[in-house]
């Protein structure tokens, strides 16, 4: 089987359709994946994502950016490749790109998660003879809980911390994860206020069509005394920093996919650590691998190698692709406000 997909400097190029996915250079013409930081950066001369995905890919490139945007399944032709987006289920308007060139078809995922979530679409199988895939949380001990019984928690801490008189901030990345965060808690509870990248991404879902509950900016909030009892979503890189002093004898906690992992949640000094990923898990990884029928698959970020050899020893034809994607790290980009 020949390579329709190949490594080059500036990421994987199809040579036939003379584009590349996700590059991690500027290059002629982009085809995203999503729009987390790692897989789309500025500077290219073109972009293609999913229609779904527009608005936050372009909060992420800027104004000046060219962007064609593709309802999910349409296909668009490039010197002769068929190329489609599908349904990735990991964030708003994430793709898995399917190329087919004379017959052969590859399936790039970017990243993604089979689970149902309301502010995005669902996972699509889709099947291939090359399935090129993330295994960001590709080790065994890796099975996520059921999101209702993580939310179920949430809103027991949430409601015993406002119950003490305590504003609970808590910790997702600020495109996907804090969306999803805020369309699963029940908003009766209390205010829900957001750091300001927060905020910025919640206009661009909203903006997307995406139903979420009302939100407040908290660099708005006059009276103080609100933050008491209300749950206060920020990113990552806000734990630790000035910003969090304003709201006092405050419980923290973060929501990833990390968080199954003993000591993680020390490690990371938080209150509390709640499982919920927008990636796999083990389990759906290899049945994802299985029901796309592929005879070969690549892996690009991840425990890249433990699964490559899993699979190997299973008959499958693995191999590791070394790319610059780094799957589940904390979201520290050019939206971010220091707020």
């Amino acid at each position: 089987m020949s390579d329709l997909l190949r490594l080059t400097d500036d990421g994987l190029y199809c040579e036939a359709g003379d584009f590349w996915i996700d590059p991690w250079r500027p290059v002629r013409r982009a085809v995203i994946t999503h729009a987390h930081a790692d897989h789309a950066r500025p500077g290219s001369e073109a972009y293609l994502t999913s229609s779904e995905g527009r608005h936050v890919l372009r909060l992420r490139l800027g104004p000046d950016a060219l962007i064609e945007a593709v309802p999910y399944g349409q296909p668009v032709f490039m010197n002769g490749v068929r190329v489609s987006l599908h349904p990735a289920g990991h964030i708003l308007g994430s793709a898995q790109i399917r190329v087919e060139h004379k017959g052969e078809v590859w399936v790039v995922t970017g990243d993604y998660k089979t689970t149902p979530d309301p502010t995005c679409a669902l996972f699509e199988l889709v099947r291939c003879h090359v399935f090129v895939s993330e295994c960001t949380f590709g080790l065994p001990i890796y099975h996520w809980p059921d999101p209702r019984t993580v939310f179920a928690q949430i809103h027991a801490w949430w409601q015993a911390n406002a119950a003490a008189g305590r504003a609970s901030v808590i910790y997702g990345y600020a495109l996907g994860k804090a969306q999803r965060i805020l369309a699963g808690v029940d908003a009766s509870v209390g205010p829900l206020l957001t750091h300001g990248a927060v905020e910025r991404v919640n206009a661009a879902y909203r903006e997307s069509g995406v139903a979420l509950p009302a939100t407040e900016y908290v660099g708005g909030v006059a009276d103080r005394a609100r933050y008491r009892g209300a749950l206060i979503i920020a990113p990552p890189s806000a734990h630790g920093a000035p910003w969090v002093r304003r709201f006092g004898d405050c419980a923290t906690a973060i929501v990833s996919g990390w968080m199954q992992v003993r000591g993680m949640r020390r490690r990371r000094a938080v209150d509390r650590g709640f499982v919920l990923s927008d990636h796999v898990d083990w389990d759906e990884l290899m049945r994802t691998i299985e029901a796309t029928g592929a005879e070969r698959v690549l892996l690009t970020h991840g425990y890249t190698a433990v699964v490559a050899r899993y699979l190997q020893e299973r008959g499958l034809q693995a191999d590791v692709l070394s790319t610059r994607f780094v799957g589940d790290a904390d979201d520290i980009d050019a939206i971010a406000e220091k707020a």
